[in-house]
């Protein structure tokens, strides 16, 4: 035994079941610590450690890493990240749906990069000084950025309601490459969203050519995910051949009575895709979704709940109907004199939303809007909900396929190294919880109510979470691709 072996252990999971973020079946093992590495796992009852911690009858997992978040401002501004730890998440994948934070220095950013603000947000002319600040007032949770393509089309373009000249396609293309040689794991899109709406196919594949030479990852919230949903897997398919990169499709959903049903459809195209190209998709486990308040009869044909709304403040929580009717409007005339706002949609069947996440391939992502002031559930109660309603309770899948859905699978899709796994050498982002109580709290009604079961949450070996509270300690860190 060398001397660094013989060392005690900075920290000791002794007892618990180990699921160790490869879909294997779980173990009983403990699991020792040494800095930021799992040093070793298995009948660890004789060594030494600095902190033994019993967690007999708990999980012992890595860390759930949310593949699609919205925190890119949150992880500066509220830099505990409790809406992500008191859920076991260690990394937060930031940069959706077209929309970063850099490089884009504006006053009043249009919706829906608004989503992002609070206040003088956006400062940063290069994503090497966003990530520069991540690095220099660091979270509690690990952070792998993307750059938004709407942005870069805001901090280039004066109109956003056309298509852009050569001249900003290069000037956009710049800037990616500034971000991507920076750090950035990859360039999303939001081509369903008012700035990026007119953009063509070729200005997306042009803007992102730097992925290629950089080995990024395509994200994108698609053009259309109701009526004209295979179009657009369509067009994201092509984009990915065409850059030669790894694709995930965000949050994949069929939205609209209409289109109830067409997960039957969309997942065999999908799932035909990946045998041809790199392919991916995350979900989040909820039938409604949220975003900017939009004049989009599909997203308004059903119940819709005002999250926030800058004209009229006290309409946060408000169903949008009653306050159509006070004002004696339709529900999608009233909109406009609200706006900007949020909203969160009701737009999904329960029956599509099981079979995405059964999907073999699904990654789970929260999408959760944290600057809200009444934000959809899904920001606080993602996770649990996956490993309480849907796996335990549901029997929708094993446990273990859970824990790796958004673990193991969605460290390998994002070419996130070291991480995703319970794994000597591995980095020690764990989580420990109740595989009995383990359960979303979060309600539509009460949507910042803190998850049941989770025990406590480490971030490269430091705790970040225990007895239900932020222990004080920012032991996240900007994260890096690695291409595969």
């Amino acid at each position: 035994m060398s001397q660094t072996d013989s060392q005690p252990f900075d920290l000791l999971l002794a007892g618990g079941l180990v699921i160790d973020g490869s879909n294997a079946p779980g173990r009983r093992a403990d699991v020792g610590v040494r800095g930021d590495r799992i040093a070793a796992i298995g009948d660890l009852s004789g060594a030494a450690a600095r902190d033994r911690i019993d967690v007999s009858g708990l999980v012992v997992a890595p860390g759930f890493i949310d593949s699609h978040t919205h925190d890119d401002n949150y992880l500066l501004r509220r830099r505990d990240m409790t809406p992500k730890i008191s859920q076991g998440v260690t990394t937060v994948v930031t940069g959706n749906c077209g929309i970063s934070l850099a490089p884009l220095a504006h006053a009043n950013p249009p919706a829906p990069l608004d989503l992002l603000d609070e206040g003088g947000s956006y400062h940063f002319k290069r994503f090497a000084d966003y990530l520069d600040a991540l690095r220099a007032t660091p979270a509690a949770v690990n952070a792998a950025c993307m750059v938004g393509h709407s942005t870069l089309r805001a901090a280039v373009m004066p109109d956003l309601q056309r298509e852009a000249t050569d001249d900003e396609i290069a000037a956009m293309r710049a800037l990616a490459e500034e971000a991507m040689a920076s750090g950035a794991i990859g360039i999303s899109t939001g081509a369903f969203y008012p700035p990026a709406a007119r953009a063509t196919t070729e200005e997306i594949i042009e803007v992102c050519r730097p992925l290629s030479t950089h080995g990024g990852i395509y994200a994108t919230h698609m053009r259309d995910e109701g009526e004209h949903i295979v179009a657009a897997l369509e067009e994201t398919f092509r984009i990915g051949r065409e850059l030669d990169v790894p694709v995930v499709i965000s949050h994949h959903k069929v939205m609209g009575q209409p289109n109830f049903g067409r997960s039957r459809e969309t997942l065999p195209l999908i799932e035909a895709a990946m045998a041809r190209q790199d392919v991916s998709l995350d979900a989040y486990p909820y039938v409604a979704g949220s975003t900017m308040l939009k004049q989009d009869r599909v997203l308004l044909a059903g119940r819709t709940i005002i999250t926030w709304c800058k004209p009229f403040p006290e309409l946060s929580g408000r169903d949008l109907d009653e306050v159509a009717a006070e004002r004696g409007k339709s529900k999608y005339d009233v909109v406009p004199e609200l706006q900007p706002a949020g909203a969160i949609y009701f737009m999904m069947d329960e029956p599509d939303v099981q079979r995405i996440l059964a999907f073999g391939p699904t990654m789970i992502g929260s999408d959760g809007l944290p600057h809200d002031e009444r934000p959809h559930p899904r920001l606080w109660g993602t996770f649990p909900r996956v490993l309480g309603h849907y796996a335990r309770d549901l029997g929708l899948f094993p446990l273990e396929t859970a824990v790796w859905k958004m673990t193991g699978l969605t460290a390998a899709r994002f070419g996130l190294a070291g991480r995703g796994q319970v794994q000597a050498g591995y980095f020690a982002d764990l989580v420990v919880f109740d595989p009995a109580t383990v359960a979303d709290t979060a309600t539509f009604e009460r949507p910042t109510e803190r998850a049941a079961g989770i025990h406590s949450v480490y971030v490269n070996g430091a705790p970040v979470w225990r007895e239900q509270a932020f222990t004080g300690r920012h032991a996240g860190r900007v994260l890096a691709r690695t291409a595969a």
